[in-house]
C-alpha cells in the first residue's frame, strides 16, 4: 500500500494477536515497527525476532515494554519509542484486556482494569502523539483496535463494551479537533477472531461452530485480515479518511438475526 515505506509504526500489545499479525503487516509493507507490550514478554521479543527474520534486522525499531494501565510507564515507553526510532508517524493503540461477570455482580477493581488498558492507556497513549505530530507539524496517523461491540451491546461483559464504546467517542472526538494539523484519526473493529483473547472457544469445535453460526460470512477472522485493515487506514489510500471505524466482523453488524424475515 501507499506510504507506508520507512514509516515509524508504533504498535501497543504487539506481542500475540492482532498486534502481532498487524507489525508483521506493517513490516512488510516497509515500515519500521516498534513494539510495546507488558515487561518481560517473552512473546514480544520472538515477535521482534520474526520480524527480523522475514524482513530484516532494519524493519525492527525497538521493543519498549510497558504496562498501559500505569500513566507513568506510558509515557517512558513513548519516549523509548522515538528515542529508538528517531520519531513516530503512526500509533495503533492495540492493547486490550477483558472481564467477565455478571453486570450487577462485576467487581469495581474488574471494572477499572478493563477501562485502564482499553480506554485510559489509549487515551494516553495518543495524547502524547498528538503532542509528537504537533511538535513535527506534518501530521500522524492514530489507529485504534475497537469491536463490534463498539456499538453492539455485550452483557456480561460492561467493561469491555463501555471502553469499546468510549474509544468510538474517543477516536472521533480527536479526527473532529485536530484534522486542520493533519492528523487522522480511525477506528479498526474486529468481530470474532482468531487470537489467545478468544481461546476459550476458537479451539474447542463445537463453541466453534456456534460462534460462526452467527455470522453472515460463515467464519471468524484470521488475524492478518484485520492487520490488513489497519494497514490501508493507515496508508495514504486512505488518506481522506478521517472519524471512521471499519467493522472487519464478517458481517455481525447488519443484523444477522434479520437473514429471515420474523419480524413482520
Amino acid at each position: 500500500m501507499r506510504g507506508l515505506t520507512d514509516k515509524r509504526v508504533l504498535i501497543t500489545g504487539a506481542a500475540q494477536g492482532i498486534g502481532s499479525a498487524t507489525a508483521m503487516r506493517f513490516a512488510e509493507e516497509g515500515s519500521i515497527v516498534i513494539l510495546n507490550d507488558l515487561q518481560g514478554s517473552d512473546a514480544l521479543r520472538q515477535t521482534a525476532a520474526s520480524i527480523a527474520d522475514r524482513y530484516g534486522t532494519d524493519r525492527v525499531g525497538g521493543v519498549v515494554p510497558g504496562d498501559l494501565s500505569d500513566p507513568r510507564q506510558v509515557e517512558t515507553m513513548f519516549e523509548e519509542a522515538v528515542d529508538l526510532a528517531g520519531q513516530v508517524d503512526i500509533l495503533i493503540n492495540n492493547a486490550g484486556i477483558n472481564r467477565e461477570h455478571a453486570s450487577h455482580e462485576f467487581p469495581l477493581e474488574d471494572f477499572d482494569a478493563v477501562l485502564d488498558v482499553n480506554l485510559r492507556g489509549a487515551f494516553i497513549c495518543s495524547k502524547l502523539a498528538v503532542r509528537h505530530f504537533l511538535s513535527r507539524g506534518i501530521g500522524g496517523v492514530i489507529l485504534n483496535n475497537s469491536s463490534n461491540h463498539e456499538t453492539i451491546p455485550k452483557p456480561r461483559f460492561i467493561a469491555y463494551a463501555a471502553s469499546k464504546g468510549g474509544l468510538g467517542m474517543l477516536m472521533r472526538t480527536l479526527a473532529l479537533e485536530y484534522a486542520a494539523q493533519g492528523i487522522r484519526v480511525n477506528n479498526v473493529a474486529p468481530g470474532a477472531t482468531v487470537t489467545p483473547l478468544n481461546r476459550s472457544w476458537v479451539f474447542d469445535p463445537d463453541k466453534r461452530a456456534a460462534v460462526e453460526a452467527h455470522i453472515p460470512l460463515g467464519r471468524i477472522a484470521d488475524a492478518e485480515e484485520v492487520a490488513a485493515a489497519f494497514a490501508f487506514l493507515a496508508s495514504d489510500d486512505a488518506r481522506y479518511i478521517t472519524g471512521h471505524t471499519l467493522y472487519v466482523d464478517g458481517g455481525l453488524t447488519i443484523y444477522p438475526d434479520y437473514r429471515e424475515n420474523w419480524a413482520s
